[in-house]
């Protein structure tokens, strides 16, 4: 068994959990005659909308790298020349080689563009979501830590609860990052770790729907982060200065260097603000935080069919606990740091036109700390916990005809520590310390078949768990789509089935108190949806899902530490309507609105959680259902930007949501709560619905590009948010979420200098 492993590890892919699906096209320019052409190239991409754009090098050689799969244009020109245009579709690693012929000018042009649905990917089986750089780069100005959340926020499905905790779908601990191929399952949300910043993302592609086999461990939404990458010759620094409200105040500098076959990045970021959580006051009491990160990444060609890639981050974070106004006035304070060293190498080896294989090993370190002075109330709390990690993958990636297929393995173990310690008034203390170390394998195979205008996506995968609990798991995912050309309609459905781990944080702990180890959730994910463009103008995409879950993982906050611990409700179901409108851009305008319509249920009893001095015996061994905490039934969320000149651009957004349900004690009303909260507060929860009120609020942006010479430029964006100054709730206090405040009105400026 264990040689079978190792040989599969060692010739499959990118296996379970960390898989940049990305591609690379290579060009060869020649004159009809043969000899090598310079020539200007432009590769575009009418569902992200970004171009890259730029000359061949004097032997006519062109090529662009790590490219999201879809559909693109391309258009090759030179003066005396005829333009070649085409379609080149990115569907795996595969490198895209071509060599392309320009005719004389009095020559019929060789290829012609057909497209006319560019804005709809007519093979796409399930839901995915594009965010470009020009997007990433204009996203409006929001507290160190939350840059990636901010765009997933933007995106029909997905909900943000207080303090950046992302639920995809009505998911809790189910979102899973990749970061240039390096999977992080942990939960991302500033209070629990460095978060993941957009400066120096070329573009977002997110998951919700018709997962490939390839990805495992967290699937309420994979979101991946393709990092820029700069192909021109030579030293190009870049300088991010941002500022604003709340002392806000955030550095990055970046330097890449690029030569023959190898090509460096060095990044360094600093930051500091006065509101990095989202307090349980109005009066933001005890929010600072302050942050530091560094990034080094080196690229080499060994070979025309080799390359390799390494990745080193380290990055710290310390920050206070906001006070509630009982606990500003005894005088408590409380501090947390959290820091992540990670490296990672890749080795990518092309075998043949038509297969390419890739090998990736990571290393990870990630601590928590949470200490308190001799003042805090209710309890005197201090935590220390972590996991060192280690990764390895394998892959191969195959194209036969109309099928592309893709098998991998991987596998990952992880040495967790956890030490958590409080004491109360009574004077009641608890101590735990323990440690263990998991392991997780497992399998897949995957198979995209292509048949006219039917898409068939097909895969299995095989996933074994051990920590607590020992646990094994097939799971096939099902996905068709059907491009009815007639109408431009693609009619689209899926089918996933999901074997996801239990959250990481503090599990060893509720593993013992409760005697029931958390166990892995699982999942039936079902989806049925269309897509269409409109002439080139305009992309519609409606989505109805289904979700059912069994073992359905939550949280329960300890106080107002932002510590949580792990919960599991026996089942869970939710079900809801997205909606998708983007206008790429017409005549100067462009946008998108978005809405969702979600509703979720979930069962008793539940395990796990440390509830102290709280009667919960009737969730612990009870029965019946409730609203699960990220059952939002409305959320909207519309942007319009206007060019008003090629160097000023303005922007409108608006966002809507309904409200989140309140965990109340059966009888509990206003004056339950009157001596702990404000009025104004207060005035924000509707007890007799047993929910928050409506929030809503509106954004104001403008930029304009100061300088620009060639390829150097200085940009200047200003933001104001919630311009109308809303009081808006976005929890207020439950056993599964403490009280949290969005942000008043604020503003803030970024400038951004490209060399």
């Amino acid at each position: 068994m264990k040689r079978w492993l190792c040989l599969l590890l060692l010739g499959a892919a990118p296996g379970l959990r960390a898989y940049r699906l990305e591609g690379e096209v290579s060009l060869m320019v020649r004159d009809p005659s043969g000899a090598a052409l310079a020539a200007h190239v432009k590769l575009s991409s009418g569902i992200s909308g970004s171009v890259w754009e730029s000359d061949t090098d004097d032997g006519g050689r062109w090529r662009v790298r790590h490219l999201p799969f879809g559909p693109y244009q391309l258009h090759v020109s030179h003066a005396g020349f005829s333009v070649y245009t085409d379609r080149i579709e990115i569907r795996s690693e595969i490198p895209q080689v071509r060599e392309i012929a320009l005719p004389l000018e009095t020559m019929e042009t060789a290829v012609q563009v057909l497209d006319s649905i560019s804005l709809v990917d007519p093979h796409q089986t399930g839901t995915v979501f594009q965010v470009e750089r020009r997007r990433l780069e204009e996203q409006p100005f929001s507290a160190p830590g939350r840059g990636a959340t901010s765009v997933l926020n933007t995106l029909p499905g997905w909900i943000t609860e207080a303090n950046a905790v992302l639920h995809p779908r009505g998911s809790e601990y189910d979102t899973q990052y990749v970061i240039d191929g390096m999977p992080l399952a942990d939960n991302r949300s500033p209070g629990f770790a460095p978060g993941i910043e957009t400066d120096g993302l070329e573009a977002v592609h997110v998951y919700t729907a018709n997962i490939p086999a390839e990805y495992g461990r967290r699937l309420g939404g994979v979101v991946e982060l393709f990092t820029r990458r700069n192909d021109r010759p030579g030293h190009h620094p870049e300088i991010v200065l941002r500022g604003g409200s709340f002392s806000t105040a955030e550095s990055y500098v970046s330097e890449s260097y690029v030569s023959g076959r190898t090509a460096i990045l060095a990044g360094v970021r600093l930051a500091q603000t006065e509101r990095f959580l989202d307090p349980p006051a109005i009066e933001n009491f005890t929010n600072h935080s302050g942050m530091a990160g560094v990034t080094l990444r080196v690229e080499r060609d060994l070979t025309p069919r080799d390359r390799l890639e390494m990745y080193l981050h380290s990055n710290t974070v310390n920050f206070l606990v906001p006070n509630e106004p009982h606990q500003q006035e005894v005088g408590q304070r409380q501090d947390r740091r959290n820091q992540e060293t990670a490296g990672r190498a890749s080795l990518q080896h092309v075998f043949s036109p038509g297969s390419v294989g890739t090998v990736r090993v990571m290393v990870r370190d990630l601590s928590a700390r949470l200490w308190s002075n001799p003042l805090a109330v209710p309890v005197f709390a201090a935590q220390d916990r972590g996991f060192r990690e280690a990764y390895l993958s394998a892959a191969m990636t195959v194209q036969k005809g109309s099928h592309l297929v893709k098998f991998g393995a991987d596998a990952q173990t992880a040495g967790l520590h956890e030490s958590f310690f409080y004491q109360d008034r009574s004077p009641q203390t608890f101590r735990f310390e323990d440690r263990r170390r998991s392991r997780e394998a497992g399998a897949f195979v995957q198979d995209r078949w292509q048949l006219g205008r039917f898409t068939v996506d097909a895969g299995v995968r095989w996933d074994r768990y051990a920590l607590l609990v020992r646990e094994s798991a097939w799971s096939p995912r099902l996905g068709a789509a059907y491009h009815w050309a007639a109408t431009g309609l693609v009619l689209h459905a899926s089918y996933d089935r999901a074997f996801q781990t239990p959250a990481i944080e503090n599990l060893l702990l509720t593993g013992a108190l409760e005697g029931l180890p958390a166990r892995p959730s699982r999942g039936n994910f079902y989806e049925v949806g269309v897509r269409r463009g409109f002439g080139g103008v305009a992309r519609l995409e409606v989505n109805q899902f289904w979700r059912r879950f069994q073992q359905f993982a939550d949280d329960e906050v300890f106080f107002n530490t932002g510590v949580s611990f792990p919960v599991a409700f026996s089942s869970a179901r939710i079900h809801g309507t997205e909606a998708r409108l983007e206008i790429p851009g017409r005549r100067g305008l462009s946008g998108y609105a978005s809405y969702s319509n979600q509703s979720g249920w979930g069962s008793l009893p539940l395990t796990g959680g440390l509830f102290l001095g709280q009667d919960v015996e009737e969730l612990i061994r009870g029965r019946g259902r409730f609203a699960i905490t990220q059952d939002q039934r409305n959320t909207a969320r519309a942007q319009v930007r206007w060019q008003a000149h090629a160097r000023l651009w303005m922007a409108l957004g608006s966002q809507y949501a309904s409200g989140l349900p309140v965990e109340l004690e059966e009888g509990a009303d206003r004056g339950n709560f009157a001596d702990r909260f404000s009025p104004r507060i207060l005035d924000r929860v509707n007890f007799g619905r047993g929910r928050i009120r409506p929030a809503f609020s509106w954004d104001v942006s403008t930029g304009v590009e100061i300088w620009k010479h060639e390829n150097r430029s200085a940009r200047l964006q200003v933001d104001l948010l919630n311009a109308g100054n809303r009081l808006n709730l976005i929890n207020f206090s439950g056993l599964f979420s403490g009280t949290a405040m969005a942000a008043p009105r604020s503003v803030g400026a970024q400038l951004r200098v490209q060399f």
